[in-house]
């Protein structure tokens, strides 16, 4: 085996790395570079007879020999200038010289050396199958020169006919094994081929079903989320019923002055309410966004305005785990022009988060308004000073129902939706969230969406400006 691995290392050597990257391609080399390297050797025994068998060794006897030594040097061509179609032209001009040359000065058209003639043209079909005019023009050229030159000179007799008949023998046979191994090895080749071919038929049925397979499972995403759609609308009615009627019975037990244990119970009940109603909310509003069924209500409002609304709707969760809420808005955001529900309710839920993940910190909200040639922007900060987030975790803050951690998700609650719609209501809206966060330090996310949409704006135009695009594949 060891013998075998080291032939293989020597035959690999005169190959290029170019042609080592296909199997199909790597054994073509392999083949090309043993012939031109074991064929020569084979065919010394020719040079050896023919040299005793010339009563005056001369140009003639030479030429041949020279020219069998010369395929020896073609794997090293093939090394330096790593182009195999270029140097088997070589190889097939080469033998289609020495052999008619040799048949010329040595007997003619009963020649031992034309069986090669016939070795030349079969390389030329197997290694320029791509090219088969060349070979052809080739073989013709060769052809003719040699039927002109018997035309004006004739057949030198250098060595009688009855003397080459040993050099006949061993030119005959080692084409034979010459041509049988290529045989061998395009019989090879063929049996490879079928089975590359089958292998190719195979995956192409393999992908067939796998495309099947999902789009049955995007027709059932669908479906789920047409089904999720329709059931969460459903569950809103008894909820707010369950709310309304817990409200009322509440405000009862106050002006009837009941016991605190009695309103406890009621406030328990409204507050399960309220957050199984923000739950429905969120899978509604997601399963929508997931079948299409979403639309975006684009309208002018003050964002200053809608900035002070959600402070005051946020202020009760901050101060709740002994947080201070810290607002800086900028002096130019004015009117813009995009949907308020959606910012609003992607605002709250990092504001919701901030509170919920901090405690005795300090939650920071910024907002402004940047212009640029690449359009006008709104963009918010929610920076708090809580317990941080790893690198490592960030890329799962946007998933649906993903958390940073489960750690996370055991101690502090939730589902993991409120990030992932916040993303999705960004981009819907022309932009995207950012997140960057320190664990123990705190963490700081940004919305930053169109400032200015209008009706003939849709959120599913493609025709987004290019920063717009290049911010929402970003985050």
């Amino acid at each position: 085996m060891w013998i075998l691995g080291f032939a293989f290392r020597i035959i690999d050597w005169f190959i290029p790395d170019a042609a080592k990257s296909e199997r199909s391609e790597l054994n073509l080399a392999r083949n090309f570079v043993f012939t031109h390297l074991a064929g020569p050797l084979l065919s010394q025994a020719i040079s050896v007879f023919l040299y005793l068998s010339d009563p005056d060794p001369g140009f003639a006897c030479w030429t041949v020999i020279i020219g069998i030594w010369l395929f020896w040097t073609l794997p090293f061509v093939y090394k330096w200038t790593g182009n195999l179609q270029r140097t088997a032209v070589a190889t097939v001009e080469l033998l289609a010289f020495t052999s008619l040359f040799g048949a010329y000065y040595y007997g003619g058209v009963s020649s031992p050396f034309l069986p090669w003639l016939i070795v030349s043209l079969l390389l030329g079909f197997f290694y320029l199958s791509k090219s088969p005019a060349l070979v052809v023009a080739l073989f013709t050229f060769n052809i003719l020169v040699f039927c002109g030159a018997h035309y004006l000179w004739g057949f030198p007799e250098l060595v009688p006919k009855e003397d080459l008949a040993t050099v006949g023998w061993i030119s005959i046979l080692s084409a034979t094994i010459y041509m049988s191994w290529m045989a061998i090895y395009y019989a090879n080749m063929m049996s490879m081929s079928s089975e590359i071919e089958h292998e190719t038929e195979s995956h192409r049925e393999t992908a067939l079903r796998l495309r099947e397979a999902k789009d049955m499972a995007d027709a059932a995403n669908r479906t789920k989320s047409i089904f999720l759609a329709k059931m969460s609308h459903e569950l809103r009615t008894p909820l707010n019923a369950v709310i309304g009627f817990s409200e009322i019975l509440l405000e009862n037990a106050e002006l009837d002055g009941k016991g605190e244990s009695k309103k406890a119970d009621l406030r328990r009940i409204n507050g399960a309410g309220q957050h199984l109603l923000s739950l429905v909310t969120d899978v509604l509003d997601l399963s929508k966004i997931e079948s299409n069924f979403i639309e975006l209500k684009t309208e002018q409002f003050d964002l200053r305005e809608t900035i002070s609304g959600i402070v005051a709707s946020v202020g009760p969760l901050v101060s709740k785990n002994g947080n201070r809420l810290v607002v800086r808005c900028a002096d130019d955001l004015g009117i813009v022009s995009t949907d308020a529900t959606k910012l609003r309710q992607a605002t709250l839920n990092l504001l919701s988060n901030a509170a919920k993940f901090t405690e005795g910190g300090t939650i920071t909200l910024l907002a402004s308004r940047r212009k640029s040639p690449a359009g006008d922007w709104i963009e918010i900060q929610v920076q708090d000073t809580g317990i941080g987030i790893a690198q490592s975790d960030l890329a799962n803050l946007f998933q649906n129902f993903g958390q940073a951690n489960r750690t996370t998700s055991t101690k502090y609650g939730g589902t993991g939706l409120g990030l992932a719609l916040s993303k999705k209501f960004c981009g819907l809206m022309g932009g995207g969230i950012t997140a960057t966060s320190e664990p123990g330090r705190g963490s700081c996310f940004t919305i930053r969406v169109l400032a200015w949409m209008n009706e003939e704006t849709p959120a599913d135009d493609n025709s987004l400006s290019p920063a717009a695009s290049q911010f929402a594949t970003a985050v």
